[in-house]
């Protein structure tokens, strides 16, 4: 594996299914109606425990649903080594990146009240970033590089944000310039709420201008604490009112500190306990920031509701929380050909999928022979911990997998959806 193999690898929330090879030819292309082989389905069953049997991960909660029902419902091993308590529907698991999703959502509540605007420009919220620059890189002769600061073709927008194209990046993967001024301005020292978080990234040179390349980073970050000046909330107080509360997510949080559900939280193996996020994730320590690209936890117990309003089109229980309008524009491609996004080695929605508002959204097969399994149309995100969720509204699905194994996560993931999409029958 080359440097830049490596690279994005460690990249939080990879999302690589599309790009690897997979036996399920054609199963893209199911057509719709299709039902489960519980048979085919007990192959699942016999990976995950032989994941644990050979000590690659500590546990797993796996729930496939079709048309509202548990089709698979199996948890696997430990919460954690030391403790050895099983692993539960009210296991708490960090879900990395898989946070995103929940924040985008409530964001489109706020963008459905007529809160925030997607052609909003980010300034008008935060003024510091009307002055942001673009750093381009210049190559001299010697092949030293330097960083020269242009000035923004057009403001960032919240669309940027939601889809990505701000031109905000992380610092912990990739080698450019940019890159490494977020490596190096030491981001997360200190204490610090979203809104100081903000001002210390309106201090750094976005990595392209806004709109033209799909670049990941901490957008959610700023769409945050945008949903926070125009609820006068907190990050955490909004989300409650809008979806936590209202869908049961009860231990759905930032943080877990009390005695009670510090027993119920899963740990990785002690050697696979680095997130690789670029900071101490420590989620049993109360800080100020509310990390909306990726500090938020869960249990199957919440995050199914979760999954199951995104399939059902922004509805759970008789409950509207995103307009069939609003729900279609958050589930389409708004980085597709037309969009004039470019898309590079750091693409992770991966090939065959575009970008919707906060999840990718899969608009063709892809290049890999055969095609990974899904149908078109499918909407999933992921997370450095493991944790991942795929919804199909072609055949009316979904499945979630909550474990934390940041090593292990991209294999998992590809070998259980295969699994899934090859137990499929018409």
């Amino acid at each position: 594996m080359n440097p830049r193999q490596v690279l994005r690898a460690l990249a939080v929330g990879t999302l690589l299914l599309a790009t690897s090879p997979v036996r399920a030819e054609g199963t893209f292309d199911i057509p719709a109606g299709a039902h489960f082989n519980q048979e085919k389905l007990a192959k699942i069953t016999d990976f995950f425990k032989n994941e644990v049997t050979t000590g690659k991960i500590s546990g797993a909660n796996v729930l496939i649903q079709q048309h509202g029902k548990v089709v698979y419902h199996e948890t696997f091993g430990v919460q954690d080594v030391v403790s050895k308590a099983p692993i539960t529907d009210k296991t708490i698991f960090r879900l990395s990146s898989l946070t995103k999703a929940i924040t985008s959502v409530v964001a489109m509540q706020l963008v459905q009240d007529g809160k925030i605007k997607l052609d909003d420009p980010v300034s008008k919220y935060i003024p510091s970033f009307a002055n942001m620059k673009v750093g381009v890189e210049k190559k001299a002769e010697d092949g030293t590089k330097t960083l020269e600061l242009v000035p923004l073709e057009r403001p960032i927008t919240v669309l940027d944000l939601f889809r990505h194209t701000s031109g905000i990046t992380y610092g912990f993967y990739g080698d450019s310039l940019v890159r490494k001024a977020y490596k190096e301005a030491n981001l997360y020292a200190g204490e610090f709420d979203l809104a100081e978080f903000a001002e210390r990234i309106a201090k750094l040179p976005l990595h392209n201008q806004p709109g033209a390349l799909w670049q990941y980073g901490h957008s959610t970050d700023i769409l945050a604490r945008i949903m926070e000046i125009v609820s006068g909330k907190s990050l955490l107080e909004i989300e409650k009112e809008k979806l936590l509360d209202p869908l049961g997510m009860v231990d759905t949080n930032f943080f877990v500190t009390e005695p009670e559900r510090l027993q119920r939280l899963a740990q990785p193996l002690p050697n696979d306990s680095d997130f690789r996020v670029g900071r101490l994730y420590r989620t049993e320590v109360r800080q100020k920031w509310e990390s909306a690209s990726g500090g938020m936890v869960s249990t199957m117990s919440d995050f199914s509701k979760f999954a199951q309003m995104l399939l059902n089109g922004g509805s759970f229980d008789g409950k509207t929380y995103l307009s069939p309008k609003t729900f279609e524009l958050m589930a389409s491609d708004h980085a597709g050909k037309d969009s004039g996004v470019a898309r590079d080695y750091f693409y992770f929605p991966g090939d065959g999928f575009g970008m919707g508002l906060g999840l990718a959204v899969r608009t063709d097969p892809g290049n890999a022979k055969p095609p990974p399994p899904g149908s078109l149309g499918e909407l999933k995100w992921d997370g450095a911990s493991g944790c991942y969720m795929v919804i199909d509204r072609k055949q009316d699905l979904f499945f979630v997998v909550l474990e934390q194994t940041p090593t292990e996560r991209q294999r998992v993931q590809r070998t259980l959806k295969q699994l899934v999409y090859e137990a499929l029958e018409n």
